[in-house]
């Protein structure tokens, strides 16, 4: 068998051939009408042969056109089959009629909001980490959501699980070493798109389109989490150290160019040394400077 007669037929909505509801209302009026007519003339003593099956029919036309009517309300959708054939969708609002034979399936197309249970991953350095995400999804092409998948919400709620972990493996939980770098913590608009993205591919084989997505709840697994808060305050701290003295290098080079082109003072190699060290401690320290008056000189 071929790769092609293997593969699963994919559905594709189309309107369905169905009837104005409110005028089949009327029309039941006949038969009722009808079963009066006979009741009354059957009361009088004109019971006829002919009449007791034109009762029976009036009576079986009025059951049987009874059964054809639906309400369809805004943003619902019914599925038509005949005789396990899709027929079409419709999605006309108000009261309709098909005929008794035919199928239909009440489809709701409104938006569905979705909050996942959290989940245990590892990140791409593989630290485990626990996510949950918030969707909102609707039913685009009701065919495929009634035919494709044997249950499309079901299918949804699994899909959204698979794929919370996919994106969350594609990117570290932080990284502090690379302000550019894509992290879960530090890049929730690029997560939400990447996360709707790959849902929306997932989705597509059942006719679901997600709207929105994004992580609601992102945190280390408890067993490392302290260790995770500990070394994310150690690399804060030598961030911190590191632009920190950084700035000091260049405010003592500034200083010291500037002393020297107003002529300030002329200051030796061990002079420009000293002052230097001077200043760095001064800029770096964790406290404030405490001044020393020196009454001599540098070699005293």
């Amino acid at each position: 068998m071929s790769d092609s007669n293997r593969a699963m037929t994919v559905s594709r909505e189309m309107p369905a051939n169905t009837f104005n509801g409110y005028a089949f209302l009327l029309a039941l009026l006949v038969p009722v009408a009808i079963v009066v007519w006979r009741i009354a003339a059957f009361n009088n003593g004109g019971g006829a042969w002919w009449g007791g099956i034109l009762l029976v029919l009036a009576i079986l036309a009025f059951i049987l056109t009874l059964a054809g009517f639906y309400m369809i309300q805004p943003n619902q959708a019914y599925v038509i089959t005949q005789f396990g054939a899709y027929r079409g969708t419709d999605r006309t609002q108000g009261l309709r009629w098909v005929w008794f034979w035919q199928g239909r399936r009440k489809i709701n197309v409104r938006a569905h909001n979705v909050h996942s249970e959290r989940v245990k991953i590892n990140d791409l350095r593989g630290n485990p980490i626990e996510v949950a995400c918030n969707v909102v999804w609707r039913v685009q092409d009701t065919a495929q959501a009634s035919f494709d998948v044997d249950d499309y919400r079901e299918f949804v709620n699994i899909q959204i699980e698979a794929g919370l972990r996919t994106v969350g493996a594609r990117h570290p939980y932080d990284d502090m070493s690379d302000d550019d770098k894509t992290t879960l913590r530090g890049s929730a608009d690029v997560i939400s798109s990447e996360l709707q993205a790959e849902l929306n591919d997932r989705l597509k084989v059942a006719g679901i389109i997600v709207d929105e997505a994004g992580l609601t709840h992102l945190a280390y697994a408890p067993e490392i989490a302290g260790a995770m808060l500990r070394r994310q305050q150690a690399e804060a701290v030598i961030a911190a150290r590191t632009k920190l003295v950084m700035g000091a290098v260049g405010m003592v080079e500034d200083a010291l160019t500037k002393l020297a082109e107003d002529g300030v003072v002329d200051l030796d190699d061990e002079r420009k040394a000293a002052m230097v060290s001077n200043l760095m401690v001064v800029l770096c320290g964790d406290r404030e400077a405490q001044p020393v008056v020196n009454t001599g000189t540098l070699y005293q």
